[in-house]
């Protein structure tokens, strides 16, 4: 693999065709999590968890007139996870992205390969960047930019390899097919966002395969912006139809506003809110399923940091409404501290409850800049858990829940050149 990539840079040196240019960086992200209740509420009768992930990445980026072509290779670990005296490691390098981008002209390009998805804020496509592994597409891309006005058709088909017949595929937690096309325009202080996704979940029939099939849901909806003087504004508006893996007739819907203020030019207030709809009782029935699914986002960076929900967990459950309250203070020039309060409740009635409540997080990060390529972040979270949450993740022992993290980003440039023909 790592001969492979040195073999790919050295024919970009030896056979220069163009005027190109050529830049090679690096990362290395240590980071140390204490979890005591992280993701789901803390048992009785077992020990906190303590660990060190770290995440290593060697970045090369080729740029001529007509071709722009990335690779990122990465090594995913924890400290301890492979001997000290290993003869290989555990999970081994593995393609982040691997893309080409063909430039027909300065408006249209086609971008191929494993590639990132990374769309407004992130809701529905986004790089997953707090998760050591990020995520990363198979796909094909046509571009389409001309001033303000952005235009992205995207398509994706995976199967689990290659094969002279048959197209089911097994692999789980990714989809069989997607196409999207996403648009976008930008005007003095305001801009709009609207989204197409058809998405394709392989539905695998075990007592007769041949009745398996892709089954495919649709999310339409818009993303829009708002900036004036020290005020700012966003907003999304999702609605998902269609039919989930399971054949349940989907109608569900995800409404957010969030509105910032800067008092200071160091000191921001932050007021939102965020409606993702559910299953009465956290499961469709009669064929009918209201639960909102976000898909591809980010989902770190909404519902708090603790990733309670849409983080590998409460699919196809009780939705969620999440008020929130923050703040953004500048404590200098290289450091800055992001606090923010959330209020948890479901979107839809809990069993054998009246209240919908689930509970508070209170959320603290702190950053300080060290260098221009080197980031330390700290942060600290506690959630407050309800009754309501507590028959949500079915876990009734009253422990206090907490997550303590710190993390260096390092992230120089290696090298930087240009080539001439």
């Amino acid at each position: 693999m790592r001969h492979g990539y040195f073999q790919v840079l050295l024919f970009l040196f030896v056979f220069p065709t163009v005027t190109a240019q050529l830049k090679v960086d690096a990362e290395l992200r240590p980071r140390f999590e204490y979890r005591h209740g992280f993701g789901t509420l803390f048992p009785n009768n077992v020990d906190a968890s303590a660990f060190v992930s770290q995440r290593t990445r060697l970045n090369t980026n080729f740029k001529k007139e007509y071709l722009n072509l990335y690779l990122s290779v990465q090594d995913i670990r924890v400290w301890g996870d492979v001997p000290q005296l290993n003869r290989a490691d555990k999970n081994g390098f593995g393609v982040h992205q691997a893309w080409g981008e063909l430039l027909f002209n300065p408006e249209f390009s086609l971008k191929l390969g494993r590639q990132v998805l990374n769309y407004d804020d992130q809701r529905i496509f986004g790089g997953v960047g707090w998760a050591q592994q990020a995520r990363s597409h198979d796909a094909a891309l046509l571009k389409y930019n001309k001033n303000k006005f952005r235009f992205h058709l995207g398509a994706a088909f995976n199967q689990d390899g290659e094969s002279t017949t048959g197209n089911l595929l097994t692999t789980a937690n990714t989809y069989k097919s997607i196409q999207f096309a996403w648009f976008h325009q930008n005007w003095e202080s305001f801009a709009a966002s609207f989204l197409l996704l058809n998405n394709g979940l392989q539905f695998i029939d075990t007592a007769n395969v041949d009745n398996s099939e892709t089954r495919f849901s649709q999310t339409i909806g818009t993303h829009l912006k708002y900036t004036k003087s020290n005020i700012g504004l966003t907003s999304n508006i999702y609605y998902q139809f269609g039919n989930d893996v399971n054949e349940n007739d989907i109608s569900a819907y995800l409404f957010s506003l969030e509105a910032n203020y800067k008092l200071q030019p160091k000191f921001s207030l932050i007021i939102g809110g965020e409606v993702l709809s559910g299953n009465d009782n956290g499961s469709p029935t009669a064929g009918e399923n209201k639960a909102f699914s976000p898909f591809y986002g980010t989902n770190h960076k909404f519902n708090g940091l603790m990733d309670y929900f849409f983080v590998g967990n409460h699919a196809n459950n009780v939705g969620l409404v999440d008020l929130y309250l923050g703040t953004v203070v500048g404590l200098g020039e290289r450091t800055s501290l992001n606090a923010r309060i959330h209020n948890f409740s479901a979107a839809a009635n809990l069993q054998n409850i009246d209240s919908k409540q689930l509970g508070f997080e209170a959320d603290f990060v702190l950053n300080y800049n060290f260098r221009k390529d080197i980031n330390i972040k700290a942060g600290y979270s506690h959630l407050f858990a309800s009754e309501g949450m507590e028959i949500l993740k079915n876990n009734f022992d009253n422990n206090t829940n907490y997550w303590a993290w710190a993390m260096v980003t390092i992230k120089p440039t290696l090298f930087m050149t240009k080539i001439e023909e």
